[in-house]
């Protein structure tokens, strides 16, 4: 017998209210309405069971089916789901065509809850390499590049696969889908755009200079529609950023080209990490030289309609270590290499001649050791999170209310706050070397370690 059927043994549904629909599951009835099962998607079995007059057989798990029956009507997992193994739900969802309703329940963005995040669980990744990068999708599967591999973990993170790439290391990556990334390493030329399912090459990106040289890839990033990689030249004599089309992967725009000659250092230095400001329709392309007089970068907003720059930092003093942007936040946040400290800049002060105002304690530098080296720094919804060694500082903002107090610009100052997170034994550790998020998920990897740490919130752990 298959697992559903509409047999002539079926019995007919017993007259009443038209609304109501009887279904066998497992030889246990149940009964629900017709709009409670269409809001599984036409394209479910539960669509089909709404639509007939007869009392449908499934031949399946009536205590697995309860529970994707409440999820339909309260939007919810119930409490009682945790009794079973996450795969069975999973497999079971497949079945009914509702995997995206357990999905949305379990690792829905919305659930990210910044203040009871605590260490999970680990992934482990196989072979002796280290994570070198990481990128996340929307609700929870990450991709993490280790040597020449990218391991795949699906939002659920019990389904994992691992390709072999062309790259001795990668070290970028972004996630374009659940099944296609982009790729790209300093000593190998070309941007990838890889099936993570088959681990072929969909398409290969370059970048030629005048002298037609290869280039190999320093940073990739994306907007809805667009993606965006920094590419330098072979001979590091000249770099670029190159616009994409996401869906289509046709060349968009070519901006902020630069051929250096003699001891232009300002323009040899290549963006190591491009942001996208929703906001503002902006992207921040930053990047940093370590020289003789010391550490060195430059921060550029570029319009990508009219291709130039809309505001421009350039970083001598307590260079950035690290940056990231906060479009809910309307801020610029850094790391100094030097002082270790978080600085904030406000969008609204970028005219203003100090634009970086420390969040810390404003340590001064002790025998010129560079305390930030090592530190990264992401931002995420109203949060912005700081790697110091081995611990995670989470800065917030604090409203103050009718406190707030204007300063000399007219314009009112912002107060921000620093925990640490997680509990005491999650503190500590090998260095942090990456922070990713998605759904209600972050992920850690740390120095020599071949894992990834799975940050939840306590309470909506499954």
């Amino acid at each position: 017998m298959p697992p559903f059927e509409f047999s002539n043994g079926s019995r007919q549904a017993k007259g009443g209210d038209p609304n109501i629909v009887t279904v066998d599951v497992g030889g246990q009835i149940f009964q629900t309405t017709k709009q409670t099962l269409t809001l599984a998607g036409p394209k479910s079995l539960f669509s089909r069971v709404s639509e007939s007059d007869l009392v449908p057989f499934i031949d399946r798990d009536p205590e697995l089916f309860s529970i994707l029956l409440s999820l339909l009507r309260t939007g919810n997992l119930p409490s009682k789901a945790k009794a079973f193994d996450l795969q069975d739900l999973i497999s079971e969802s497949q079945f009914y065509g509702v995997e995206t309703l357990i999905l949305n329940s379990l690792s829905n963005p919305s659930q990210f809850d910044v203040f009871n995040l605590e260490k999970s669980l680990v992934l482990p990744l196989n072979g002796r390499d280290s994570p070198s990068a990481i990128s996340t999708t929307p609700f929870g599967s990450v991709h993490v590049a280790h040597g020449s591999k990218i391991t795949s973990f699906d939002w659920s993170l019990r389904r994992k696969s691992t390709i072999l790439t062309q790259f001795t290391a990668v070290d970028s990556l972004l996630s374009i889908s659940p099944s296609v990334a982009a790729a790209g390493a300093t000593d190998f030329s070309g941007l990838q755009i890889l099936d993570l399912d088959s681990g072929s090459v969909r398409e290969s990106l370059n970048w030629e200079n005048v002298t037609k040289s290869s280039s190999t890839v320093q940073a990739i990033g994306s907007s809805p529609e667009l993606l965006f990689a920094s590419f330098e030249s072979g001979r590091r004599n000249s770099n670029s950023i190159m616009v994409y089309d996401l869906q289509t992967l046709n060349s968009v725009i070519e901006i902020g080209h630069y051929e250096i000659y003699g001891a232009e250092i300002d323009s040899a230095i290549p963006a190591t990490k491009l942001n996208w400001v929703s906001g503002y329709s902006l992207l921040m392309a930053s990047g940093s030289h370590s020289g003789i007089s010391g550490v060195s970068g430059n921060v550029k907003f570029w319009d990508i309609r009219s291709g130039s720059v809309a505001w421009e930092l350039k970083e001598k003093v307590d260079c950035f270590s690290d940056i990231t942007v906060s479009d809910n936040l309307s801020g610029i946040f850094k790391v100094g290499v030097n002082s270790g400290e978080v600085f904030f800049a406000d969008f609204r002060k970028m005219g203003a001649e100090d634009r970086w105002f420390c969040l810390g304690d404003g340590r001064k530098v002790v025998n010129g050791k560079k305390e930030g080296v090592g530190c990264k720094i992401e931002s995420h919804g109203n949060q912005v999170f700081c790697s110091k060694g081995g611990d995670l500082e989470l800065w917030s903002e604090v409203m103050m209310g009718s406190l707030k107090k204007l300063s000399v610009d007219g314009l009112e100052d912002r107060v921000f706050r620093k925990n640490l997170m997680g509990r005491v034994k999650d503190m500590g550790g090998s260095k942090i070397t990456n922070l990713g998020f998605g759904g209600n998920k972050m992920f850690v990897t740390r120095k020599d370690q071949q894992y990834v740490e799975v940050w939840q919130s306590s309470a909506k752990g499954f």
